[in-house]
């Protein structure tokens, strides 16, 4: 590589502060003790200045402007994403930065504190503060723009809110009535697993599950944390996961879907750490991956089959059913589940929509903090027909807005729309994706993600990733396909 020495070393500083930030962040939800939440609070605070210090320095602009021109594409791409954060972050006032900063840090202990005594009124003027914050940060950006629009560019900066919110409406066009028809034609699923399950031996069984696909002990780790996540590098990259005795397919499932973003990030080119040719495509890419995993592989058939005799050894005294039965227990929907992190293929992206709606209402000022629970209750009540009975289930289950992640929901549905179409692309050039578990063969489906699409990098933009890869642009397509003939044959419908 030709860049410029200094460039160079700007990007690096940039990008080591990030992971420094990260693992602040893996540790404070993890396991730092409670009280240590205000001088974390300043620790990231402090760093986060110093990371927007730099980004922003005039020196680093002269030198942006020097690198311009880059023939080479990989040069070309590094240019590309260090111009976009330079241009972005030299709108916003570091004090902003600071100040968010400090605001998330502390919102995080009082989230958790609320949902554990469902009182959203106790995280309410934190949420508060936190909206505005963001709100004048995406007016600092671009004043005439869409404030959510701006926001949304934080986790997809090159695919349009546009196109995401088309997709979104046809996805619910699509399945409201294809749950509104298992609900009243659907045959009867009924649930497989009815015991209770010991926590730790519920997490020596992911351990067990993380084996058979391949994760990489020497670089990752599992822990547990109050809402699943995934962070690190090409060199540490760790899941988090979280359990309930009554629930042994939810822990298991997030173990995998955390898994797909790790190994994502496992396998990012390494020889390019410290520059965003080492970094993932955003998060509908990063979700994509995620939701591959956990939906297409870790919802199939052939996938029990293979895990159901780890399953008898793990807990030897549980009574299960036939595979058959345990694979459309799996998959049934959940008409009554208030939870989006428990929700089945279909209900989930209504638990989406229904976060997109609220949270582009907040940042668009048409919709105060405090008719959030309302709202969320009511919307919850249109799509699936429910109503949760405290906020702990309700407004106050996700994690995100605490940390000042809006923009970032929309990403999980077209994450899945991308799942479905890597699949079909999969089974198109490799082979039958039940095959291919039943016998084991986890490293095909891996070398084509590696081939396709992690050994990129920040190579590529993501509509020019996606059209590497499948050969096509985005498309709903595959997805509304996959779960028509999935949920038909589950419902004999």
């Amino acid at each position: 590589m030709e860049m410029d020495e200094e460039f160079i070393q700007y990007v690096e500083r940039v990008e080591n502060l990030n992971e420094i930030i990260g693992i602040l962040h893996w540790d404070q939800e993890v396991m730092m003790p409670i009280d240590g939440i205000n001088a974390r609070a300043m620790q990231i605070s402090t760093l986060s200045s110093m990371r927007h210090e730099l980004i922003v320095d005039e020196r680093l602009g002269e030198l942006i402007k020097k690198e311009a021109g880059r023939k080479n594409e990989e040069e070309k791409a590094i240019h590309r994403e260090i111009k976009r954060l330079h241009e972005r972050a030299s709108l916003v006032p570091a004090e902003l930065v600071k100040e968010l900063s400090q605001l998330t840090s502390r919102a995080f202990p009082i989230w958790v504190e609320s949902k554990q005594k469902a009182d959203f009124r106790n995280f309410e003027k934190s949420l508060r503060l936190i909206i505005e914050k963001k709100r004048e940060m995406a007016n600092c950006i671009d004043r005439e723009k869409d404030p959510y629009e701006v926001l949304v560019e934080d986790y997809e900066p090159y695919l349009s809110l546009s196109s995401m919110e088309q997709i979104l409406s046809e996805l619910k066009d699509s399945l409201i009535p294809l749950i509104e028809e298992i609900r009243e034609r659907g045959k009867a699923v009924e649930e497989a697993f009815g015991d209770s399950f010991d926590i730790q031996d519920q997490k020596y069984l992911s351990e067990d599950v993380l084996n058979l696909v391949g994760y990489d002990w020497q670089r990752g780790r599992l822990d547990t944390s109050p809402h699943p996540f995934s962070m690190g590098n090409v060199f540490d990259a760790r899941i988090t996961t979280r359990f309930e005795e009554e629930d042994i397919v939810g822990g298991l499932l997030s173990t995998i879907h955390e898994f797909g973003h790790s190994l994502y990030t496992l396998s990012l080119p390494s020889e390019h750490y410290g520059t965003p040719l080492c970094g993932d495509m955003g998060m509908i890419i990063h979700e994509s991956q995620s939701r591959f995993w956990e939906n297409h592989v870790g919802k199939s058939l052939s996938f029990w089959e293979s895990i159901l005799p780890i399953i008898k050894v793990r807990f030897p005294k549980t009574k299960l059913g036939n595979v058959e039965h345990i694979y459309r227990s799996v998959n049934r929907v959940k008409l009554q589940n208030p939870i989006r992190v428990n929700a089945d293929e279909l209900t989930y992206h209504l638990h989406i929509i229904i976060r997109y709606e609220i949270e582009s209402a907040l940042i668009r000022q048409e919709l105060q903090t405090s008719e959030i629970p309302a709202m969320w209750n009511e919307k919850m009540e249109e799509y699936l027909g429910i109503t949760p009975e405290n906020d702990s289930v309700g407004c106050l289950q996700d994690i995100h807005w605490s940390h000042g992640s809006f923009g970032y929901f929309p990403t999980y549905s077209i994450g899945s729309i991308l799942a479905a179409q890597i699949n079909h692309c999969i089974e198109r050039e490799v082979g039958n994706l039940e095959d291919l578990i039943r016998r084991g063969d986890y490293n095909s489906l891996k070398e084509w993600l590696n081939k396709n699409i992690h050994s990129h990098g920040g190579k590529y933009t993501t509509p020019e990733l996606i059209k590497k890869a499948t050969g096509e642009d985005i498309k709903i397509d595959y997805f509304i396909q996959y779960i028509n003939e999935k949920y038909s044959n589950i419902y004999e419908i």
